[in-house]
């Protein structure tokens, strides 16, 4: 099936939502041939991710995409035959109105992902709406039975192939101006604010192991000056306190990124886009979930866990668990750490497991493109 496509995208928090439809667009264009505009109503946001664009212009292509710029004051336009309103984001009523009377138009409103199981039973269900039109909640997850996650074709070939070459790692790395010392355990760090950061950062630069600490661009680099004793850290920066090297890199493109996992030992992520990249790169990880308020966020972060750990030694299990509990509530981790690291060996091993498996399944624009063709 071949149809055109619109992806609203409201950016909320920095770049996992324009992070998502990003490389969703992306893919639907260069995989499934679809015709796909995507309207972002944060333009400087999407030119991180993507350097080419221009955060001025109204209208541009990137990588076979239409990207529109979403204006508070709508300008009508045809209405795709898929509409996709990402995240329950709010589409405007001049547009749903377009809608109305239409025949051969599907409106789709893609869900965050979650691990919990209400989801399989919410995946695909439609949500009637005023003027006879039909809405459909489309929820990526990670059972067959939810609607799948991004992943590009030939992604963890990519991968494996760039982890066997030593080259190549190494002049990715230098290009962001890091010479990776061969006895040092590389870490990446891409993270809210956390007060729990320097207790992490002292048990690192105490220990009897090199970390080299990899740290784009980002939020957390206040709590790193503040633990540093320093102001003004930029990309290109390099501090070192025992053990521990810093290393502040220049915010990446999502293909960058996506190396920058792949290089490293262990990955700290956060929200949704860079926490399913940290998955795919196959290495154990650490995710700062997305706060929510009274503490919703906590049965999401749970059911992940729950799922992720269920086919894992139970020392391992309770190790990795009791890091992610610590970090996403603030507390101190040096603890933690050690018993993460008495068990690296279990954690690597499965990690790698875990992505393999979910590739098995379809991916989030292939299924989308199937749920479409059966209801256009």
């Amino acid at each position: 099936m071949k149809a055109t496509w619109d992806i609203f995208c409201s950016v909320v928090d920095n770049y996992g939502d324009i992070g998502v439809t990003w490389r969703l667009a992306r893919q639907l264009v260069a995989e499934h041939g679809q015709a796909v505009r995507l309207w972002v109503d944060d333009l400087r946001a999407f030119a991180r991710l993507c350097p080419d664009a221009d955060p001025r212009a109204d209208r541009q292509w990137q990588r076979g995409v239409e990207v529109r710029a979403w204006h508070p004051d709508w300008r009508p336009v045809e209405p795709a035959e898929v509409v996709i309103e990402a995240f329950a984001c709010q589409l405007p009523e001049a547009y749903v109105q377009a809608l109305v009377g239409r025949q051969g138009r599907l409106w789709l409103n893609l869900e965050y992902l979650s691990a919990e199981d209400w989801v399989t039973g919410c995946h695909g269900l439609p949500s009637p709406q005023p003027d006879g039109l039909a809405k459909y909640f489309f929820f990526p997850g990670f059972d067959a039975a939810t609607g799948g996650l991004p992943r590009e074709r030939g992604l963890l070939e990519r991968r494996d192939a760039f982890r066997a070459d030593r080259q190549a790692q190494q002049a990715f790395l230098l290009a962001l101006g890091v010479q990776r010392r061969p006895e040092a355990l590389l870490i990446s760090l891409f993270s809210y604010e956390n007060p729990g950061l320097g207790s992490w950062l002292d048990a690192l630069a105490t220990s009897a192991e090199t970390t080299q600490l990899l740290v784009p661009e980002g939020r957390i680099l206040g709590d790193l000056e503040a633990w540093l004793g320093i102001a003004g850290l930029r990309a290109g920066d390099c501090q070192r306190r025992g053990a521990l090297s810093i290393h502040v890199l220049p915010f990446v493109e999502q293909d960058d990124y996506d190396r920058l996992l792949w290089c490293c030992d262990f990955n700290l992520v956060r929200g949704e886009d860079s926490f399913l990249r940290g998955q795919w790169a196959g290495r154990p990880l650490l995710w700062h979930i997305y706060q929510q308020e009274e503490g919703a966020h906590w049965a999401k972060l749970e059911a992940f866990l729950d799922l992720y750990l269920a086919d894992i030694e139970p020392a391992a299990a309770i190790a990795l668990r009791g890091l992610w509990r610590a970090w996403n509530a603030g507390e101190a981790l040096a603890e933690p750490w050690l018993a993460v690291r008495a068990n690296w060996s279990e954690l690597c091993a499965h990690a790698e497991r875990w992505a393999r498996e979910l590739a098995g399944q379809e991916d989030l624009a292939a299924k989308l493109v199937q749920f479409c063709a059966t209801r256009l």
